[in-house]
């Protein structure tokens, strides 16, 4: 006997398959994504009583099918679309199949649809929201409350995105093999951005927001299920696992944020960095190297080190080099710094440091401060240390974060004494 647990999953994992093949067939997102919220409430109601049926998806697709076309026939102002609708679907009353009668399933969609979300013409929040949403399979509830804002107001941004698809005509398809990469690297950086803001929050009570951190890992997961070639793609995979590995150590009991360095490596996820490794030297060998393939073999330099004392800092720092020359950006010179600071002293760190003071994309942002307090620590100028943590304390909207800089800060002072 299935368990719920299981049900809940395997709905999770094809409400994006079967969205797709609807979006696909009928073009109305909004009413297909309806349609489809419908057939899972249905399944998740019959299937632990009845059983699942021999093809899940096929049934999914079937009842949403019906429903939409249900919906089509009754709005006298689509009677074009009724049209097109009925001429695809076969009559039928809106019940839902017996297990065997559905349809079989069709070309997975999923990437598909995450390019339709990610499209360039929605904003780059626009396109985070309407990714969890439709292919995540998140609750606009859920996606509100990762990202701390009202629910209305989530809503409206996912309804918003819906309409500029709607509007714009964005055709439901693969892009043209010359738009394909451009588009790809959207997808990948949507996801990253998900990720990123899962395994630390820039604002609120808790350091990191697990389901998004997970559901970032699960779409790349999907992504790289269906473009196995992508180096890039396998690179932020990488980059997901061997960086979420070090989750359960992160904190203490309380709450508070353990930095890299005194964090207990026992508690680290073996197994996802034992995936890691192996995704990161795999396609470092067959791909051309792009910068998710470069920040995952530094994570993997992190994580392969035994004792904090034992990371290899001259080969992060090559590293380092090399994703500054194909992927310059603020955030690149902030680590790069650290990494320079390691292998060649505090000084030289701080130095390369100074170069971002007229960066406006970094401009009172916490975490320059954050490293430039830190350097001046390892440097031994602890009143400028304490007053760049102060700083860095004041400039963050996440509180764990607030208060790890405000102890460095109060430890400094007490030294000081």
């Amino acid at each position: 006997m299935r368990t719920d647990n299981h049900v809940e999953d395997l709905l999770h994992r094809l409400a994006p398959q079967v969205l797709g093949t609807l979006v696909r067939r009928y073009g109305n997102f909004d009413a297909c994504e309806d349609a489809v919220q419908e057939a899972l409430l249905a399944a998740a109601v019959q299937w632990p009583e009845q059983g699942m049926p021999e093809n899940p998806q096929g049934w999914l697709i079937t009842v949403a099918s019906r429903r939409l076309t249900d919906q089509l026939r009754s709005d006298q102002a689509r009677r074009r679309r009724e049209a097109t609708a009925a001429a695809q679907e076969p009559p039928g009353e809106s019940v839902t199949p017996a297990p065997g009668d559905e349809h079989p399933p069709d070309q997975d969609d999923t990437l598909t649809l995450l390019f339709l979300c990610c499209h360039p013409e929605l904003s780059p929040p626009s396109q985070v929201a309407l990714t969890l949403r439709a292919v995540g399979g998140l609750t606009t509830a859920q996606i509100a409350r990762a990202f701390l804002v009202p629910e209305a107001t989530m809503a409206q941004r996912i309804s918003r995105a819906k309409q500029r698809i709607k509007t714009t005509g964005v055709p439901f398809r693969m892009p043209p093999e010359p738009e394909r990469a451009e588009r790809l690297r959207v997808v990948l950086h949507v996801l990253y951005l998900i990720f990123n803001e899962g395994y630390t929050a820039t604002s609120g009570p808790e350091l990191q927001r697990d389901e998004l951190a997970d559901e970032a890992i699960r779409l790349t997961r999907e992504v790289h299920r269906l473009l196995r070639d992508g180096g890039e793609v396998a690179g932020l995979l990488a980059l997901m696992l061997l960086t979420d590995a070090r989750r359960t150590a992160r904190t203490r009991p309380d709450g508070a944020l353990i930095p890299l360095a005194e964090q207990d490596r026992d508690r680290w996820n073996r197994e996802y960095i034992r995936e890691g490794v192996e995704l990161i030297t795999h396609t470092l060998a067959r791909a051309p190297i792009g910068p998710y393939q470069l920040q995952a073999a530094i994570a993997a330099v992190h994580a392969e080190a035994a004792r904090v004392e034992d990371t290899d800092w001259p080969q992060i720092l090559a590293l380092y080099q090399l994703l500054t020359r194909i992927s310059p950006n603020p955030m690149v010179t902030l680590n790069h710094a650290v990494a320079v600071a390691m292998v060649e002293g505090p000084g030289a760190g701080l130095d390369l440091l100074r170069t971002l003071d007229a960066d406006d994309r970094l401009a009172g942002h916490h975490r320059l401060d954050a490293v430039r307090a830190h350097l001046l620590e390892m440097a031994g100028d602890h009143d400028a240390a304490r007053s760049a943590y102060r700083t860095a304390a004041r400039r963050t909207a996440s509180l764990p974060e607030q208060r790890y800089l405000e102890s460095r800060a109060a430890r400094l002072a007490a030294e000081g004494l």
